[in-house]
């Protein structure tokens, strides 16, 4: 049984990883940390995680990138393996992650989805078949709530492009400002938020009298709150190192 420490336990995918975590007989959340103390699943809530006892085989955040600081902190001092999903991290917060990595397991991605992570793969694959000729444009939607743009899901996905092809890309997150035709190199990345969307994901690839789209939709937050909870089963017995999806499909 997997013991994991949950950090943003009373956000709404904290409630999720939470309540899909009941149902599993593989792990159990022993302990969790937020700013609101609130413990209503009958484990014991922290808000800093220095004054967490509970003894836990791995963390998993899902919080803000205001924590992550903290959370890092505690998790060297541990020793403790760490799963981040939180979103929006900076440049400088990955590295932090890189870093903390020489010492413990690390496993970070900005989507738990398996089939985010195949739809990567295959994004990859068409940029280095058709990126020579095809124009290449990334669309993310999400809820009205969500507070960064582009998502950390869609800059992944132009990572993956941008292995496909042959070139440097320049990434265009605006056209308005400026008047002038698309440049070859560029990959266009535009994002949409309203209403209740989960999250919905388009590679287009945009050639001479022919479109070809690879997309991706998620129904409900359930996948990442799975995906996170089998994240946080492999980590749990590997040795310090930075991983990522890709290294938990290589393993199912």
């Amino acid at each position: 049984m997997t013991k994991i420490l949950l950090s943003g336990c009373n956000g709404k995918m904290g409630r999720m990883i939470t309540a899909c975590a009941a149902e599993r007989c593989d792990c159990e959340i022993v302990a969790g940390l937020d700013i609101n103390t609130e413990s209503h699943a009958g484990f014991p809530v922290f808000g800093n995680p220095f004054n967490c006892g509970v003894e836990a085989d791995v963390l998993v955040d899902f919080s803000n990138p205001g924590a992550l600081k903290g959370i890092l902190a505690y998790a060297r001092e541990k020793k403790l393996p760490a799963v981040i999903a939180t979103t929006g991290l900076d440049d400088g917060q990955v590295e932090q992650l890189k870093e903390a990595s020489q010492e413990i397991p690390i496993f970070f991605s900005a989507n738990m989805s398996l089939g985010i992570s195949l739809l990567m793969e295959l994004a990859k694959k068409a940029a280095a078949v058709l990126g020579g000729e095809f124009d290449i444009e990334i669309l993310e939607k999400h809820h009205n709530q969500k507070l960064d743009a582009p998502s950390g899901t869609a800059l992944m996905l132009a990572q993956a492009v941008s292995e496909g092809v042959d070139y440097t890309p320049q990434y265009v997150y605006e056209r308005h400002s400026v008047r002038k035709k698309r440049e070859k190199q560029e990959i266009g990345i535009s994002s949409i938020r309203g209403g209740t969307i989960v999250g919905e994901h388009e590679v287009i690839f945009a050639g001479h009298d022919e479109v070809i789209t690879l997309s991706h939709t998620a129904m409900s937050k359930e996948i990442f709150a799975q995906g996170a909870i089998n994240a946080a089963l492999f980590l749990q017995n590997q040795p310090a190192g930075f991983y990522a999806m890709k290294d938990l499909v290589g393993a199912l």
